[in-house]
C-alpha cells in the first residue's frame, strides 16, 4: 500500500512540474508589452510682446454743427506701438500711437469743413486666442481742422479730443499681423474765427481702418 500511495504522488508531482513547464514556455512565447506612446499636445511657442510698426488705410465719416456739413474720405499712414503678453494668460497690453494724412471733407451751401491729417496716442488691452488678438483701445486724439465759408474767409486748428475703438488682429506669421480696426473720436467744439466774427463748431469722427504691421522678436 505504501508502495501504491508514493508512486501516486510522484506521478502528481510530475503533472504539476510539466503543466508548470508547459506554462513558462507559453509565456515565454508571448510577445512583450509595450505601453503606448504618448502624445503631446503640441505648444505655441508664439507671444504677442513686442515692439511692431506697420500702414493703414480706411475710410472716415463724420458729424458738424456746421449746418449739414459731414465731413468724409479716405485716410491712410502709418502706426508703431508695443504690445506685453502676460506669462502663461492671454491678457495682452500695449501702447500705440499713429499718423495719417487724410483727404476729409464736405461742403454745404457756403459752408466747408476739412480734414488734412489725424493722429491718435492709445492705450490698448485685448485677450489672445493663440495667433488671434481681440482688442480695445482708447486714448488721445488730434487732428487739423479747417473750416471755410465764402465770402468769409477760412480758419483752421489743430484740434484735441479723445478717441475710444477696438479692434481684432491676426499673426499669420511670428512677424507678420494683420489687422482690423474701428474708432470713434469727439473732438469737442473750437473757436474758428470767420471774417472778424467767431463760430463755434464741433467735430465727432468715425472710421474703419486695415492694416498690416511687421512685429519685431523679443
Amino acid at each position: 500500500m505504501g508502495f501504491i500511495m508514493t508512486r501516486k504522488l510522484l506521478v502528481c508531482a510530475a503533472s504539476v512540474a510539466a503543466l508548470a513547464f508547459a506554462s513558462a514556455a507559453y509565456a515565454a512565447d508571448l510577445p512583450a508589452y509595450e505601453p503606448a506612446p504618448q502624445v503631446s499636445a503640441p505648444v505655441s511657442s508664439f507671444t504677442w510682446t513686442g515692439a511692431y510698426i506697420g500702414a493703414q488705410a480706411g475710410y472716415s465719416w463724420g458729424d458738424t454743427n456746421l449746418g449739414r456739413v459731414k465731413p468724409k474720405g479716405g485716410v491712410f499712414g502709418g502706426y508703431a506701438g508695443y504690445n506685453y503678453q502676460f506669462d502663461a494668460s492671454p491678457v495682452v497690453v500695449g501702447i500705440e500711437t499713429d499718423f495719417n494724412w487724410a483727404n476729409i471733407d464736405d461742403k454745404a451751401g457756403i459752408a466747408k469743413a476739412s480734414t488734412d491729417w489725424t493722429g491718435a496716442t492709445r492705450a490698448r488691452i485685448g485677450y489672445a486666442f493663440d495667433h488671434f488678438l481681440v482688442y480695445g483701445a482708447g486714448g488721445l486724439a488730434y487732428a487739423d481742422r479747417e473750416v471755410k465759408a465764402s465770402g468769409f474767409g477760412k480758419d483752421s486748428k489743430t484740434a484735441l479730443g479723445w478717441t475710444v475703438g477696438g479692434g481684432v488682429e491676426y499673426a499669420a506669421t511670428d512677424n507678420i499681423v494683420a489687422r482690423v480696426d474701428y474708432r470713434y473720436s469727439d473732438f469737442g467744439k473750437d473757436n474758428f474765427k470767420l471774417n472778424g466774427a467767431s463760430t463755434r463748431n464741433d467735430y465727432t469722427e468715425n472710421r474703419v481702418m486695415a492694416g498690416v504691421a511687421y512685429k519685431f522678436g523679443w
